[in-house]
């Protein structure tokens, strides 16, 4: 991966995985409908197949939703206490929305953080 430089500025990887951007030239998509990773760039033919996020990203989702989601209905039970349905209609649909909406800005940001890091899957030293 290291040939692409010549070819290709850097681009940011943070900014470009929150877009969903090919993490060599910045301008092809990197998703294949809403989480599925596209076999190659459309751009820059560049081979999507070291890209494994694994469970990464939707760690960190279930952490900041949690912490969100559980925070704001904890404080608005405190100092408004709405009835339970108020509750079911306003913190389910919330934690849905932004559990698929940061899933995939950080899906893409790990996979654009892999490309830029030469990150491979570990290997044992037998020698």
């Amino acid at each position: 991966m290291s040939e692409d430089k010549a070819h290709f500025p850097p681009v940011d990887p943070v900014m470009t995985g929150i877009k969903g951007l090919c993490p060599r030239c910045g301008q092809g998509k990197v998703f294949d409908g809403f989480l599925k990773v596209k076999p190659t760039c459309a751009s820059c033919d560049l081979d999507y197949r070291f890209a494994d996020s694994g469970d990464g990203p939707v760690v960190f989702v279930i952490l900041i939703v949690g912490f969100v989601v559980v925070g704001a209905a904890l404080w608005a039970e405190v100092n408004f206490n709405p009835p339970l349905w108020l509750h079911f209609i306003l913190w389910i649909p919330l934690a849905v929305i932004l559990s698929l909406g940061l899933t995939r800005m950080l899906k893409g940001v790990l996979i654009n953080l892999q490309y830029r890091n030469n990150a491979r899957p570990g290997e044992i030293d037998r020698g």
